[in-house]
């Protein structure tokens, strides 16, 4: 099919990929930060080979999208999502979001409802919450936040180069290193604008999405690495399986934030396997 853009009310242009059939099953995307849809690259192929029409969108802010000052926020970014939605008219999707893009999809249901929600699917996400707190003891001490706002602000470029080695846990024992997907996360990161990325920041560590999570009506498959250095499963993935009313959870031994990309192969069977059963 296409790419293209739409036009959010706040006359905020973001750009989307649309492939497969029209009147196939869709399977809708949210990446995380600060990349964009070409982080689905390996997704998006297999699962359009599988039949589906799938549809990614870059975050206001982020990858070929609009670089607003105001509006990086969460629920803006759920209300964007929602006018790709409609302006695509898509029905009976499966949405997948990866880290920020689990909030995203939560966020996306909670302000906007299940109606054209078949199932959902959240990788490496940051719900119920990230930061740690009294209530949650499990999360990341507003210090690493502060230190990811310091880099971003300071030398995002070099930030990016050296977030690659955590995301992917290329620095624990047996992980072979990959040049090239480094590369590939630099390039989608520095295509997106600083402004977005810093405020996004907060949308991915402070916002508090169990109300978002208890709206969630659809079968839900909750992915997550037990060995993630960037959202810790036992503050996200082990509280939301507990939320969710239909929700699954299945983890990766050893498994990295960014494991939709180092296992690829599985990760893609899983959610096949999921979305067929």
């Amino acid at each position: 099919m296409s790419t293209g853009f739409i036009e959010t009310k706040d006359k905020t242009k973001i750009f989307y990929k649309d492939w497969g059939p029209k009147d196939a099953q869709p399977i809708v995307f949210s990446h995380g930060w600060p990349l964009s849809a070409d982080a689905w690259d390996n997704q998006m192929l297999f699962f359009s080979q599988q039949g589906y029409r799938v549809v990614a969108h870059d975050r206001r802010g982020h990858g070929r999208s609009d670089q607003p000052f105001t509006g990086n926020t969460m629920d803006q970014y759920a209300d964007d999502l929602a006018e790709v939605i409609e302006a695509l008219d898509l029905k009976n999707m499966v949405m997948i979001g990866h880290s920020t893009g689990g909030g995203e999809v939560a966020h996306y249901i909670g302000r906007h409802g299940n109606r054209r929600v078949a199932k959902a699917v959240l990788v490496g996400a940051v719900p119920p919450i990230m930061l740690k707190s009294a209530s949650n003891p499990e999360g990341v001490p507003m210090e690493v936040f502060d230190d990811i706002r310091k880099g971003t602000a300071e030398n995002r470029s070099q930030f990016f180069k050296d977030l690659t080695t955590p995301f992917y846990g290329f620095n624990r024992d047996g992980v072979k290193d990959n040049p090239g997907l480094r590369d590939s996360f630099w390039l989608m990161g520095m295509q997106g604008g600083i402004k977005g990325h810093y405020d996004c920041i907060h949308e991915f560590s402070e916002v508090d999405y169990t109300e978002d999570l208890k709206k969630i009506e659809v079968p839900t498959l909750i992915i997550h690495g037990d060995d993630d250095q960037i959202v810790p499963v036992k503050a996200s993935a082990e509280k939301s399986a507990k939320i969710v009313k239909h929700a699954t959870l299945k983890l990766y031994p050893g498994g990295a934030h960014g494991l939709a990309q180092i296992e690829a192969d599985k990760f893609n069977k899983d959610v096949l396997d999921f979305i067929r059963a």
